[in-house]
């Protein structure tokens, strides 16, 4: 039995307080063994044998109530089995069936092709009865083990089971070549020993084929236990088919036998010459040998499909190099050994085993294998490295942070793995017909033999004709149409970087028609930057950012941490305030210099009854281009503005367009102003903007568009972004976001670009698509070829289907449904990734704004000490050449910045000292470059 669990209905919780306060008070609970409060949907599962009504108590002493309390067994949703012996779509809907009927089940579902059953429970119950349920149905099963790190490689299991399957092909065939040789070789005129021919031998004849019959049978009597299993149970299958089918030949063979005894008993040689030609012997070892090549194809192809998850497997590296805190020595252990805190050696190649954080050194490290990003990522002390990802050039300490089922790796296989234990909606219809397909063929097959019988055809004829029916109609290829094609799918997106939490999701989001996009952080970088410095009185930008510097450097608003970012940058953070206020809602003042200053909002200095209306139009033209205005005065008159922006992500603008050029429409929904939202809109094609919206009402925004009958996506990374996430018909995380985000969302995209969106879209509409032409076939196939394999066609044009010809079909229609699917291997989005995004010009590297203003006197004077450098450099390549070449400049004494430009490629130098022009040469020589010009740029923001 699984660990008790009580699940309740906390109330009153409104933020991540709250949650840690009701978890830290139930945790003291006696028998509490574990706690864990989802603050969003108010739930609360308490692990272990305590007293609901202390439980209860502790609650409500913290403070909050309980509304709902409820013991269960097992989890309400989602629970996971390993089922065996399934081998067709018959064997998913038993399954299916049998399961749904054990008490307190809500849902089943079975993915054939993982071999996976997951259920819902609408009360407690025992996941012993479902797994008893399973094996009175005839197939094992057990609970899936989630708490094993990584699952076991499912190509690896594709192709041990091939082989399996190999060798009792290579069995059949040594006997089956023999066994056609004797029944058909007098055919081709080949010569047969004269102790098999003649009417004399009629019975050694049809000894000699049982002989080499059997043993095939036997071989492959895994068709024979599984298919009358599945007719004991009153749930046949696919080898139910091919059991009947093949027994039926080999028994009518036996008959034949018989008959051959009685014809020499009487004397009734006509009898003997008779059966000596109706001897099906060959037929049944025919079928199962055509049977198990299929099968073997098919499990080749299968273990194709699984390619994407069994790559992310073995990117896990197996082993890790361990620091001894003690002595400092590096050794070399299994990746399962290392714990949370230990320090770990990444040399230059080597792949990083698990999650942590660099404690020294510095190297690019490529994630293209999680991420899909192509170009490696410098990584220095405090950055976060993540798993199977490859360091590439320098040596790396990191201190661990996640291992095992915890890390990075493995919530990509669960999310990939997840995905492929359900069922796309378009798979009902598929499901309806196995239930009552494999029954339906044997009526079919029985009705077959009666008619011809009645026509007059003889035994020998209707046999034939029921047997090919019945081999002809296996519903393997049903069963595989859709999970085949999701596998793949869902394993493409994983390469791409985007991540399908459900077979549904990829399924749902082709029919969207509307995508809301949350604005900072999704369509913006989500770190705002100083981009304007517009001094007034006199001063220059250099004299105003100093200051601005001083006021904000105890502020912890992104707007102060763009404007101490860009004087720290800049070399400008060395003025000091004393006497810090905070105005809240307004902005904050100082004493800097002896001099009282203010920074902050309009309504600010309003208050002040500072002199602003000369910096009015200024302001509104900045935020009308999407920034922040920043007012700088001191107790007498406005001393400048400054303004700041969250810089629209590159990729943006195309990313929307993209989504137009895919019918589909796009909106803005933003707790920023109108103006801003605008500004972004404008800049990016936006369709509609919904802004100033709190974040507890952007799950209502989201319900008012699906009430206007709107298939919904909304993509969006931050915690106020889940309950929208939650309420869309898909909701779609950015990688980069927080948790709960992810938690909340349908699909994840890993690589942190809105590009990927569209992609998701295309690559979903790929999938249905496969998954609508394997279905098509599949019934096509069925409704073609039972009433060709039932005789048809006999009577007008005299063909008749020979049950080896049936088995071979059979076996084309499922290899037929795998390749099919295996096609979206080499699906690639109409924008695929590229090599590098596009570096835009910084901000801060462009002309300020001149400011207007009837009342405002400026004087904008340049910084003598502000001089920079302009280094055109080639050989430049990638992100690693960048780093290094900034690197190499940096090094310089009286360089304080090198700002690299990768696509310019040029380096723009702020100097605090004298370098020369030779230095310069010389470093980046040393580094591996070429300067072919330097020239001269005066001016801090020139």
């Amino acid at each position: 039995m699984d660990e008790l669990q009580q699940h309740y209905r906390v109330g009153g919780m409104s933020c991540a307080a709250c949650q840690a306060t009701v978890e830290r008070r139930v945790r003291q609970v006696p028998q509490v063994e574990a706690v864990q409060v989802n603050l969003l949907t108010g739930d609360m599962t308490v692990t272990g044998p305590a007293d609901p009504e202390a439980v209860r108590a502790a609650v409500e002493k913290a403070g909050y109530t309980i509304e709902e309390t409820a013991d269960k067994a097992a989890p309400t949703d989602g629970q996971r089995f390993d089922v065996t012996g399934m081998s067709c779509a018959a064997c998913q809907a038993a399954v299916e069936r049998t399961v749904k009927e054990v008490a307190g089940v809500k849902t089943a579902s079975v993915n054939l092709l993982a071999g996976t059953l997951t259920v819902s429970y609408d009360r407690p119950t025992d996941p012993d009865l479902i797994i008893a349920a399973i094996e009175k149905a005839g197939y094992g099963a057990q609970r899936h083990d989630a708490r094993q790190a990584l699952p076991d490689n499912p190509s690896l299991l594709q192709h041990r089971e091939a082989a399996t399957i190999k060798k009792r092909i290579i069995t059949s065939l040594f006997l089956l070549i023999p066994l056609m040789y004797v029944t058909m070789g007098s055919m081709a005129g080949l010569p047969l020993p004269s102790f098999f021919t003649g009417p004399d031998a009629a019975l050694r004849f049809a000894g000699l084929q049982l002989v080499l019959t059997l043993p095939v049978l036997i071989i492959n009597r895994k068709f024979f236990i599984n298919g009358f299993k599945g007719l004991r149970y009153l749930a046949p299958n696919m080898d139910s088919l091919v059991a009947i089918g093949a027994a039926a030949a080999f028994l009518y063979g036996l008959f034949a036998m018989w008959r051959i005894s009685q014809g020499y008993a009487t004397d009734d040689m006509a009898l003997v010459a008779t059966y000596r030609h109706q001897l099906y012997f060959e037929s049944a070892a025919m079928i199962v040998t055509l049977i198990s090549v299929g099968k073997y194809l098919e499990a080749r192809s299968k273990g194709r499909t699984t390619d994407a998850v069994s790559g992310l497997l073995e990117l896990a590296p197996e082993e890790a190099l361990l620091v001894d805190p003690t002595d400092g020595h590096v050794r070399t252990v299994p990746t399962a050994q290392v714990r949370v805190g230990d320090l770990l050696e990444i040399r230059p190649g080597g792949r990083i085993p698990v999650d942590g954080l660099v404690a020294s050194g510095r190297s690019a490290v490529d994630e293209s294998a999680l991420t899909g990003e192509p170009l490696p990522v410098d990584k220095g002390p405090g950055d976060q490295v993540t798993g199977a990802t490859i360091n590439t050039t320098g040596a790396l300490r990191m201190t661990v942070t996640r291992v095992g089922a915890d890390t990075t790796l493995a919530h990509i296989v669960a999310l990939v793995a997840d995905a492929n234990t359900g069922k796309a909606p378009i798979s009902r219809l598929a499901d309806k017909v196995a239930a009552v397909f494999v029954p339906a063929v044997m009526a079919i097959a029985l009705l077959t033999a009666i008619v011809w019988l009645c026509l007059g055809y003889g035994a020998e004829f209707a046999l034939s004709t029921a047997v090919s029916v019945l081999v002809i109609s296996c519903p393997c290829a049903l069963g595989l149409a859709t999970p085949v094609a999701i596998m793949v799918g869902t394993g493409q997106g994983a390469r791409m970087g985007i991540l399908f939490k459900s077979a549904e999701a990829l399924e749902n989001l082709h029919h969207i028609d509307t995508v809301v996009l949350d604005k900072t952080g999704t369509l913006t970088e989500g770190r705002p930057e100083l981009t304007d410095v517009i001094p007034f009185q006199g001063q220059g930008q250099a004299a105003l950012l100093r200051q601005a510097y001083a006021l904000e450097a105890a502020s912890e608003h992104p707007v102060a941490k763009a404007v101490v970012e860009a004087a720290e940058r800049l070399n400008l953070a060395d003025a000091l305030a004393e006497d810090f206020t905070s105005h809240s809602g307004q902005g904050v003042s100082a004493l800097v210099e002896g001099e009282t200053l203010y920074a902050g909002n309009r309504s600010l200095m309003d208050r002040l009854a500072v002199d602003c209306r000369g910096a009015d139009k200024k302001a509104e033209n900045l935020a009308k281009e999407g920034k922040t205005p920043l007012y700088m005065a001191n107790d007498h008159q406005l001393l400048g503005m400054l303004a700041v922006q969250d810089a629209v992500k590159p990729t943006s603008a195309e990313a929307v367009t993209a989504l137009h050029d895919l019918g589909v429409r796009v909106m803005m929904l933003t707790g920023d102003t109108r103006l801003t939202a605008d500004a972004i809109a404008r800049t990016t094609g936006i369709d509609a903007v919904i802004a100033e919206v709190l974040p507890q009402d952007k799950d209502s925004a989201i319900r008012r568009l699906q009430d206007e009958g709107r298939q919904v996506a909304m993509v969006g990374d931050g915690i106020n972004d889940a309950p929208a996430l939650a309420r869309a018909n898909t909701g779609i995380a950015i990688g980069a976001g927080t948790d709960i985000a992810i938690e909340s969302a349908d699909v994840v995209l890993m690589r942190n670009d809105l590009l990927d969106i569209s992609r998701a879209f295309e690559l979903s509409a790929a999938t249905l698509r496969t998954i609508k032409q394997n279905l098509f076939w599949a019934f096509f196939y069925n409704v073609l070829c039972i009433p060709i394999a039932a005789g048809l066609l006999y009577l007008p044009f005299g063909i008749h289907l020979n049950p080896m010809f049936a088995a071979a079909a059979m076996s084309l229609s499922s290899i037929f449904v795998v390749t099919n699917g295996l096609r979206l291997r080499s699906f690639t989005a109409s924008r695929p990734v590229a090599a590098a995004a596009p570096a835009g010009p910084s901000l801060l590297d462009a002309p300020a704004a001149a400011p207007t203003g009837e009342a405002v006197a400026e004087t904008v004077s340049e910084s003598e000490d502000a001089m920079k450098k302009v280094v055109h450099i080639d050989g430049m390549h990638c992100a690693h050449c960048q780093a290094a070449a900034g690197k190499a400049l940096e090094s310089l004494p009286g360089v304080s910045k090198a700002k690299v430009n990768l696509e310019k490629k040029e380096a723009v130098l702020s100097l605090n000292g004298e370098v020369t022009d030779d230095a310069i040469r010389k470093v980046v020589s040393e580094a591996g470059y070429t300067v072919t010009s330097i020239a001269d740029k005066k001016g801090l923001f020139s």
